[in-house]
């Protein structure tokens, strides 16, 4: 095969049941349109010369095995994304939640942090960062690193900052934040109140009970059976009456967890009501 970068569908096939054997990383419920388009914008970015050299590489090189991970998983991530989402956070999630003697948010595919940052400022706005712990995990451990160190491009503060009003935010945005040169580092007691961890939501287990899981823009890249297994494994994590968010073109509807579930307003979000 020359490197035109169009990777067959045969050989998604052959890579991806590679990359489960070799390094364990199950992509084999990944949406394979989505998938086939990744890797063949990987091969084609990075030259290879035939696909057997980019296999060789996959499976060999644990340096590119990493960014191969970074490339096939999709990292697209904002401050506040659906400001609507976050306003049914701030007036009715978060709130009902006040009740708990101890809040624990799971932030699954959290990317490069912007969405845990976020979550933490609602929370400290409403008076209960003291009394939750925010887990934020992602299959990638590059972008893990990045989430970490809570900094951002300052380049993004307008937009985000615009994100943050319309989601009813009151303050002036900045204050959650100090200018390093081209970065925005954000208040450490933020970050304290948070767990960056690997977890792999095709193999891994429950690890605790949570009051709200956000899982928003991960499952539209599974296909319907992983779907619904990482459905199970949320229901698994999720406390009796605790929320499920989603994102907008995510449901749970027609799936086996949906009749112990109520949906909440409008949004992708919804409630567990029976065990």
């Amino acid at each position: 095969m020359s490197n035109s970068g169009n990777i067959s569908d045969e050989q998604v096939e052959i890579l991806i049941n590679d990359v489960l054997e070799h390094h364990g990383y199950d992509f084999t419920g990944y949406s394979r349109a989505s998938l086939k388009r990744r890797l063949s914008r990987l091969y084609s970015l990075d030259k290879h010369v035939s696909f057997a050299e980019f296999r060789y590489k996959t499976l060999n090189d644990n340096v590119y095995f990493k960014h191969f991970v970074e490339g096939v998983t999709v990292n697209v991530t904002e401050m506040f994304r659906d400001p609507t989402f976050y306003r049914l956070l701030r007036d009715k999630i978060l709130p009902s939640l006040n009740t708990y003697p101890f809040i624990r948010i799971w932030l699954a595919g959290c990317s490069t942090g912007e969405e845990a940052y976020s979550v933490a400022i609602l929370l400290q706005e409403l008076n209960l960062l003291h009394k939750s712990l925010i887990y934020a995990t992602d299959i990638n451990p590059t972008v893990l690193e990045k989430a970490a160190l809570g900094m951002f491009p300052l380049s993004q503060m307008k937009s985000y900052s615009e994100n943050y009003i319309a989601s009813g935010g009151k303050k002036d945005f900045s204050s959650y934040y100090t200018a390093n040169y081209t970065l925005a580092k954000f208040d450490s007691e933020l970050k304290s109140k948070m767990i960056f961890s690997t977890h792999n939501l095709v193999s891994d287990r429950s690890f605790n009970e949570f009051q709200l899981i956000l899982c928003r823009n991960v499952l539209i890249y599974f296909d319907r059976p992983l779907q619904f297994r990482v459905f199970q494994l949320f229901d698994q994590s999720l406390d009796n009456l605790g929320y499920l968010a989603l994102g907008t073109k995510e449901t749970i509807d027609f799936s086996p967890i949906s009749p112990t579930y109520k949906r909440v307003g409008t949004d992708k979000v919804w409630r567990k009501v029976s065990a």
